[in-house]
């Protein structure tokens, strides 16, 4: 085998091991939740899985510090929210799950996205 075929399949490798990497091993962190919770939004949600009791009312407090376009608002679907992000101004929103299950909020892109599980 050549340097340079040798070059390119090492290469080539590398790509692919950064990609799945990158990707594909992400492993949420889930954070267990009592009255409220600050997620940080920047390129992202932090944290982006979490999870709180079903019949409990819960705080999330989204403060923005990315200036993304896509990140200036969160929806949360199964709750009828649809909130706009003031860059560095925390937000407020309450909600309360009345079953349990997973309800997923994201960007008003939905580029981004996090989860909330709720459990009895």
């Amino acid at each position: 085998m050549t340097l340079d075929k040798l070059l390119v399949l090492l290469t080539s490798g590398g790509l692919v091991g950064f990609i799945y990497w990158f990707f594909l091993d992400k492993k949420d962190k889930n954070i267990k939740v009592d009255k409220s919770v600050n997620i940080t939004v920047s390129g992202g949600y932090a944290p982006a899985s979490i999870t709180i009791a079903v019949g409990k009312p819960t705080d999330l407090i989204f403060t923005r510090t990315d200036p993304s376009g896509c990140l200036e608002e969160v929806v949360l679907p199964d709750f009828s929210v649809k909130k706009t992000l003031p860059l560095n101004q925390p937000v407020t929103i309450s909600i309360t799950p009345a079953k349990a299950g997973e309800y997923s909020f994201h960007c008003g892109m939905n580029m981004y996205s996090g989860k909330i599980i709720a459990k009895n």
